[in-house]
C-alpha cells in the first residue's frame, strides 16, 4: 500500500496535489486509526492554504502594477487589452522620434572630434621639424629604399610634379592620392600583427595600437584634403586600383619581413616631409601664398586641437609634423625585433 502512495505522489506536479492525494489515498487505509482520521481535514485545509500564498506571492515578485492589470484582465477574458509587442519600448522601431541614436543632425559629434590618441603639436614642435635622412645598412634597407625612389619618381612624373606644376589643383589632389596611400601600411601592420597573435596564441608587446594610431592619423589627412577636393570618377578608380595592390603586396611583403616594411614606411615618411615643407616654402613664396589666410577646415581644427581661426598653413604644418613622427616610429619599429615591446605609449 506505501509503495503505491510513495509512486503516486513522485509522480505529482506540486505540494497541493501531493498532499492531496496523499489525504484521499491514506484514508481509506486509516479508519482504524481514529487519531490519524482526526487529522487529515487539518492537513488538506493547511495545503490550500499554502497553494494560495503561494500563489499571491509568485504574482507580486517582480511583477509590476501594469502586469497585474494585464494578468487580472487575461483572466476575465479580456485579452484585447494584453500589451503587444509594438507597444513595449524594447520592441520600437529607431526611427521613432526619441529614441536613442536618432537625434537631430546638429548633435552628431564632428569630424576628428572622435579619435584615437594622437600627438598634439605645440608651435615649437611644429616649426622644429627638419629634412632628415637615415642611411641604409645592410640589403634590407638598401631594398626598401630603392623601392621608395622608384615609387616617388614614377608618381612624380605620372602627377606632373617633377615637370615643375605647383598649382593648388595639383598640390590637393597629390596630396589626396598619397594619403589614401600612407594609410595602408599602419592598418595592414596592425591586422598581420593582430592575427598573428591570436593564431599564436601570445601578446603583441604593444605595436598594434601604434599602428592603428599611424592608420587612422593618415587617413584623418586624407579627410582634411577633401574639405578642398571633390575627387572625380576617375580619380576614384585610380585609388581603388592602387589601393587593391597595394595591400595585396604589402600584406604579403609584411608577413614574410616586417623588418624591410617598417623601414619602407621609414623612407616613405622621409620623402612625405620633404613634400610638406616644399609646399610650406610655397605658401611662403610662391603659388600657394593664398593659404596663409586661407581657413582651416573645422575638421583639421578639431582634430589638432588648433587655435581659433587657424589658415591651410597652421594645418599643413600640423601634418608635416605628423609624418616626421611616423618617420622616426617606423625606422625605430623596424630596428626592433618582432616581440621586442613598443616603446610607444598611446598618443606617443
Amino acid at each position: 500500500m506505501m509503495a503505491r502512495v510513495t509512486v503516486r505522489l513522485l509522480l505529482a506536479k506540486d505540494s497541493h496535489t501531493i498532499l492531496s492525494q496523499a489525504v484521499r489515498q491514506m484514508i481509506p487505509y486509516a479508519a482504524s486509526h481514529n487519531a490519524l482520521i482526526t487529522s487529515m481535514p487539518q492537513v488538506y485545509a493547511y495545503s490550500t492554504q499554502t497553494r494560495s500564498l503561494n500563489n499571491k506571492a509568485k504574482e507580486s515578485v517582480n511583477l509590476g502594477p501594469h502586469i497585474q492589470e494585464n494578468l487580472k484582465k487575461f483572466r476575465e477574458g479580456s485579452h484585447e487589452n494584453v500589451s503587444v509587442p509594438e507597444e513595449l519600448q524594447h520592441f520600437r522601431k529607431s526611427t521613432e522620434e526619441g529614441v536613442k541614436g536618432n537625434g537631430p543632425e546638429e548633435e552628431k559629434p564632428p569630424m576628428g572630434a572622435v579619435a584615437l590618441p594622437h600627438p598634439i603639436w605645440s608651435e615649437e614642435e611644429l616649426h622644429s621639424v627638419h629634412v632628415t635622412h637615415r642611411n641604409p645598412e645592410g640589403i634590407v634597407d638598401k631594398i626598401a629604399y630603392m623601392g621608395v625612389k622608384f615609387t616617388r619618381g614614377c608618381y612624380d612624373f605620372v602627377s606632373g610634379y617633377s615637370r615643375g606644376r605647383q598649382d593648388e589643383k595639383m598640390w590637393v589632389s597629390r596630396l589626396c592620392f598619397l594619403e589614401t596611400v600612407a594609410g595602408v601600411p599602419g592598418m595592414v601592420a596592425a591586422m598581420v600583427r593582430h592575427l598573428t597573435s591570436l593564431r599564436k596564441m601570445r601578446r603583441d608587446h604593444g605595436w598594434i595600437h601604434t599602428l592603428l594610431e599611424e592608420a587612422e592619423n593618415e587617413r584623418m589627412h586624407l579627410m582634411v584634403m577633401l574639405q578642398l577636393k571633390q575627387p572625380s570618377l576617375f580619380f576614384r578608380l585610380g585609388v581603388m586600383v592602387t589601393q587593391g595592390v597595394f595591400v595585396s603586396g604589402f600584406s604579403v611583403a609584411y608577413m614574410l619581413s616586417p623588418r624591410l616594411c617598417h623601414r619602407f614606411v621609414g623612407y616613405l615618411e622621409e620623402e612625405a616631409v620633404i613634400t610638406y615643407t616644399k609646399l610650406l616654402k610655397e605658401i611662403d613664396s610662391g603659388a600657394m601664398q593664398h593659404w596663409n589666410t586661407l581657413p582651416g577646415p573645422d575638421v583639421a581644427i578639431s582634430y589638432w586641437k588648433l587655435r581659433p581661426g587657424a589658415a591651410m598653413k597652421d594645418v599643413i604644418l600640423a601634418i608635416r609634423a605628423d609624418e616626421a613622427h611616423h618617420r622616426v616610429v617606423n625606422h625605430t619599429l623596424s630596428s626592433l625585433k618582432d616581440d621586442d615591446y613598443n616603446p610607444y605609449k598611446p598618443g606617443q
